[in-house]
């Protein structure tokens, strides 16, 4: 949708960790072009499993570049940080007012369990969320597909859903879109996270010039064979949808550490 002065017309503010010229940024406008106000503001370069990095120590810098939809071009910038710089820099500085809704991906690649904690397209989103506004990532759950049919399908659909009902504060929206055509989803399944880890390890090597470096290399475990999970239902052929939020605190377990002898009022031992 070209820019337009209206107020009814919503913002949507577009990122990722594949980089603005990754294929699955270029669905998601392409799916949403029709749905607001689009602006583009996303990593110059691959920034996959940064997680909720922030530039401190360095500059970051953005330029404007050339990103368009069937209705034409589009405002875009590409940031040389992170995706969560992205944002931030979208939100306080290169956009005039701060967006409606932030929406992030199309990841390649799956966004369920455990690595959600490593995602950048997740933390992009998560950005907004912490700066006040509704915000989802999407993620086709396949490293290699280019069929985005089905993702662009459901993020539209699921972007004109929460721009219409809102979303609770403080959360925001984690969707994963299994890699099948769009006749072959069975419908969406709202879920948890599921519980896993990496079995990890490091294949050493050596480069041209005889000295040792290491490659990261592990097996996704799924530890967690519970229903409703975002993985359980990927695997099903459901879109799955988790509503996550940045507050980590464990509160089952509040209760439990306030009765613990803390040792109040004594001195502190070796």
């Amino acid at each position: 949708m070209n820019q337009s002065s209206s107020e009814d017309v919503p913002r949507i503010l577009l990122c990722n960790d594949d980089g603005i010229t990754a294929p699955g940024i270029q669905a998601l406008a392409d799916a949403l072009d029709s749905v607001g106000d689009l602006y583009v503001v996303a990593p110059e370069s691959e920034q996959s499993a940064v997680g909720h990095a922030i530039t401190v120590r360095d500059p970051v810098r953005a330029h404007e570049v050339e990103f368009s939809t069937s209705s034409g071009p589009i405002p875009a910038w590409a940031v040389s940080g992170t995706p969560t710089d992205s944002v931030k820099l979208a939100c306080h500085e290169l956009l005039d007012e701060k967006p409606d809704l932030v929406v992030s991906g199309i990841n390649h690649g799956p966004n369920t369990a455990v690595n959600v904690l490593y995602s950048g397209t997740v933390s992009a989103a998560t950005e907004g969320s912490i700066l006040g506004v509704d915000a989802i990532a999407f993620s086709l759950c396949d490293w290699s597909s280019d069929d985005f049919r089905a993702a662009r399908q459901w993020a539209r659909r699921i972007t004109r859903l929460v721009l219409r009902t809102g979303l609770p504060s403080g959360i925001l929206l984690n969707v994963n879109v299994p890699a099948v055509s769009p006749e072959e989803i069975e419908g969406v399944a709202v879920t948890r996270q599921a519980r896993s880890r990496w079995e990890e390890g490091f294949d050493e090597r050596t480069d041209p010039a005889d000295r040792q470096y290491f490659w990261l290399a592990g097996t996704f475990v799924d530890l967690d064979n519970g229903q409703k999970t975002d993985t359980t239902a990927v695997e099903r052929g459901y879109v799955s949808v988790t509503p996550i939020q940045h507050d980590l605190t464990a509160y089952d377990a509040l209760d439990a550490l306030r009765d613990w002898d803390w040792g109040q009022g004594e001195e502190s031992k070796p």
